[in-house]
Formats: structure tokens, sequence, C-alpha cells
């Protein structure tokens, strides 16, 4: 599966700096958008309620976005290397706080959404080929405990077939890469045009518009946002101005994930051409162009469905009931098409940069060092298969779904058992300490500039130290949010890093010395 051919045992192979400006713009728009932005916004709207709050909803996580960017910028520009954040926070920090993130991109992060995106790919395949199905079983179900169970369907094999793809595909040069990741970003920013076209044009329904945009800012049809902690009462965006704040950070834990790994870029520095410019003038263009596209999406929405009819789409599928006013029942396979194209070109992004902060850790000796070696093709193809594998892993086990009762959930049809995705769990656990993990290393921007002052900073960051400290506090105030009110999706979160602190010792204690290769590699 993976080109290992001539490893390199005595001096390292460098990377070679293939991307250009286009190039890295496309890593960074290519991995944002993958399926949230089709299917987020129902969740969004059952928790803020209105059409102006939902729109407000997307602006924050935009700025928030952007003006991470921003900050990510000047680091990228400082330390153009290998590895990205796990840099940043080694540097600012320490090697413990660049581990922690490692170890936790490559437990969960960056694995799990690999993983999360191959079955949503997989998923908007059965709509085209029926076949592709979770219940089509080729290893039906082993229930491991009354939790989980393990099992092999049509659709487990798409998604794992789609992981082992992308990552023979990398292994084969990073210009094959590239390739792929423009041609799909490409296809899926038109295809985002062209729903945002037919919600606006095409689609425009003139009750939706009304009962959107007449009282654009009163909640309604809200759910009601259960706190974890019993001293604690349950609010909702109906409740009154503290009900909406709460409500409004909730909302963003959607927003957010489909605003994410927009940082992937950092990781693959080492292979940007001119990095010092290109790294930060890609983050702000990408990131932007696609939080542009995001709102643009959610106005389309609104002028053609109710706010009702968005908070109660089918299986939180908005695109899809948007391209059905204009299309009727051709619009779910045109928008099964589009998802399938967008989860394609997405997933080649985030396959291909995560393998290189393994690199980096394995030149730390913070890894295991055959990950930290270059095939011939110059890529880190023994990190790209570790990757490969502990992903595809990530798609097998299911959890058991149950009942408000607590009885295991049946097909009312066929009486047998349904199963989630653990990824999902997965994904919701991490979301938490992805948070933490960017208030950090915006931190350490301030850190960076008060312990290294006189460094090179070819770009500093727009707005310092205004922006970087609003992001901080925004992101702190979702944090304590979520802390509160979604307890058991964020707790385990913080304990799934929490165990890279152990790791982190006993590998200190089996590989001690100095890295032989260090992470930080000449800019070339």
């Amino acid at each position: 599966m993976v080109d290992t051919d001539h490893p390199i045992d005595m001096k390292p192979i460098a990377f070679v700096r293939e991307l250009g400006f286009l190039d890295s713009a496309m890593i960074v728009a290519g991995s944002m958008i993958g399926s949230g932005i089709f299917i987020v916004s129902a969740d969004i709207a059952r928790v803020v309620g209105s059409a102006g709050w939902l729109i407000l909803v997307w602006v924050v996580t935009g700025l928030l976005t952007v003006g991470a960017a921003l900050s990510y910028g000047e680091l990228a520009a400082m330390m153009p290397h290998a590895g990205g954040q796990y840099v940043y926070l080694r540097k600012a920090y320490s090697p413990l706080w660049g581990f922690l993130y490692g170890w936790t991109l490559f437990l969960v992060i960056q694995t799990g959404t690999i993983a999360a995106v191959a079955v949503g790919f997989a998923k908007y395949v059965g709509v085209l080929v029926p076949a592709v199905s979770p219940t089509a079983y080729i290893l039906r179900p082993v229930n491991l405990s009354a939790d989980y169970a393990v099992s092999l369907s049509g659709q487990q094999l798409v998604a794992i077939l789609l992981i082992v793809l992308l990552t023979w595909a990398n292994a084969r040069g990073v210009r094959l890469g590239k390739v792929i990741q423009n041609v799909f970003t490409s296809a899926k920013a038109l295809s985002l045009v062209g729903l945002i076209l037919v919600g606006v044009l095409l689609g425009r329904n003139a009750a939706a518009v009304d009962a959107n945009f007449t009282r654009p800012w009163i909640p309604q049809g809200t759910l009601p946002i259960q706190p974890d902690f019993a001293f604690v009462p349950a609010t909702s965006a109906q409740a009154g101005a503290m009900g909406l704040l709460i409500a409004f950070c909730v909302a963003q834990v959607g927003s957010l994930f489909s605003a994410d790994a927009w940082f992937n870029i950092t990781f693959i520095a080492g292979e940007v051409k001119n990095p010092r410019r290109n790294i930060p003038l890609s983050l702000a263009a990408g990131t932007g162009l696609v939080i542009l596209l995001y709102i643009l999406t959610n106005v389309g929405y609104l002028f053609t469905l109710p706010i009702k009819d968005i908070q109660h789409a089918p299986d939180d599928r908005v695109a899809t009931a948007c391209l059905g006013v204009a299309f009727g029942q051709a619009g779910e396979t045109i928008m099964a098409v589009a998802i399938v194209v967008s989860t394609f070109g997405c997933n080649n992004g985030i396959v291909l940069s995560g393998a290189r902060v393994y690199c980096a850790m394995a030149r730390d000796r913070l890894f295991f060092e055959a990950v930290g070696r270059l095939n011939h093709r110059r890529v880190p193809a023994v990190g790209l298969f570790l990757q490969c594998v502990w992903a595809c892993l990530l798609v097998l086990p299911r959890t058991r779904l149950r009942d408000p009762a607590g009885h295991p959930l049946r097909d009312p049809t066929t009486g047998l058992e349904q199963y989630g995705n653990l990824y999902s769990n997965l994904l919701d656990y991490v979301i938490f300490s992805v948070l933490i993990f960017y208030v950090l290393t915006v931190v350490g921007l301030f850190v960076l500039r008060h312990r290294q002052p006189d460094a090179p900073r070819p770009y500093r960051a727009i707005g310092y130290p205004i922006v970087p400290a609003l992001y901080i506090l925004g992101a702190t105030v979702i944090l304590v949010v979520l802390a509160i009110y979604r307890t058991q999706t964020t707790w385990p979160g913080l304990l799934i890093v929490l165990t890279g602190v152990p790791v982190y010792f006993l590998w200190k204690m089996i590989s001690p010395g100095t890295p032989s290769t260090p992470s930080a590699e000449p800019t070339g």
C-alpha cells in the first residue's frame, strides 16, 4: 500500500518544497470543506431558533477562525518547518505540550476525523449505490460490552477503501497529493457556489423569506439545553439573554467543527515554497474564502426553507432539502454527488498533512524512529501507513444505541438492533481538547513575542494584540460553557489528552538522548 522503498538509514532525505501559494490555499480550503456545511445548520437552528442567530453563529465562527489563522500565520512564518502546531507548542512551552498535541492528533483528532469523513463519504455513496449500506453486513456486529460492538458493513468497507486509496496516493509523493487536492477543492467550492445560487435564485421562497426575516432575532422551536450537573438549571435560547448566550456557545460546536482543519497547512510547511510568505497568505485567503461561502450558503438555506423546516430537515440534510425545493427528487442525487466530491477532497488534505506531525515527533525522539524517515519520494510513508491503519480501525467499532428507557434500539421493521459509530463519540470528546490547543497556541504567540522579541518575523499577526486576545476570550467563554453544559463530551476529551502525560515520560525513558534530526529543519 505504501511506498517504503529505499529507506534512509544514514543522512535523512529532506522534504521537497513543491507547494506554491495556490496549492497551499487549496489545502486550507479543501481541508475545511467536508460534509458539515450541508448538515450542521439543522442542529444549530434547533439550538438558536432564528434566522438572525443562525447567520450570526456562522459569522462569529468565521471571525474566530480567521482571527486564529492570522495568529498562526505569524508562528508559521517564524517556524516554517514540518509539524506546525506541534512545533509551536513545543517552542512556546515545552516538549511535553508539543507531545500532548501530537499524541491527541494521532489518537483521535486527525485519525478520528479521517474515519468520520470517510464514513460520511461512504454514506452518500450509499445514496447513489444502495448496496453500500450500514446494515449490509460482511461481518455482522459482535457485541463487546453493553455499549460497544464491532462490525464490517458495505458502508464501512467503502470508508476503509477510501482511506487506503488516499494513503497510497499521498505516499507516491506530494505532487500527486496536491493535484488531487486542487481538483477536488475547486469542484466542491463550485458546488457551494451552485448551492448558493440555487437557494437565492431558483429555490427562493417568498413565504420562507417572510417567515425568516420578519422577526429574525426571535428564537422559536428551540430545544432545551440540559446540563450534566444537577445543580445547574436547564436553559434554552428562549430563556432570556443568559440562555441565548449559552445556546449561542453550544451552537458553535457544529459550526467550528465544519470550519476546522484549516491549520493542516502548517503541518506541511516543510514542503511549501517561500513558506514565510505563502503560509500566512494561504491561511488568510483559504479561511476567508470558505467562511464567506459558508455564510452565503446559510443565506441560501434561509431564502428557500422556513426556519422550522431547517430545524426538522430529514436526517439533518438541510442542503438536500434546499435542492429538493428547486429540483424535486433529483435534488437528493445532486446533493449526494456534491458531498461525495466534497468529502473525498477533504479527506485527501487531512491524510496528506497529518503524517508530517508524527514525522516531526519521531525526529525529536517522541515517536517511532521509522516514522521520522522519508521514502525516496520524500514523504513520510511509514507515518502515512500508521495513520491509515489506526484510522481504518476507528471505522470498525460501533456504539450500541439505546431507546429512552435504556433498552437496545431496534429497527421497527426488522427488529434488529441498531448501531452507531464510535468515531462520532471520539470527535465529540475531542472538540473541547482541540479548542484548548487552539487557545494555548494563540497564547503562545504572546509568550514568544515576550521571550523572543528580536526573532525574525517576516509576517506579524494583523491586529495584534487585540485580535488574538479577542480570540482567546471568545474561545475560552465557549470552553467554559461546554464544560458545564456538555460535560459528558468534554471531560472525556480532556482525559484523552491527559493519557499522553505518562506516555510522554515513558517515551523519554526508552528513547533518551538528543534528537539526531531536529524537527526544526532548515527552511531551504
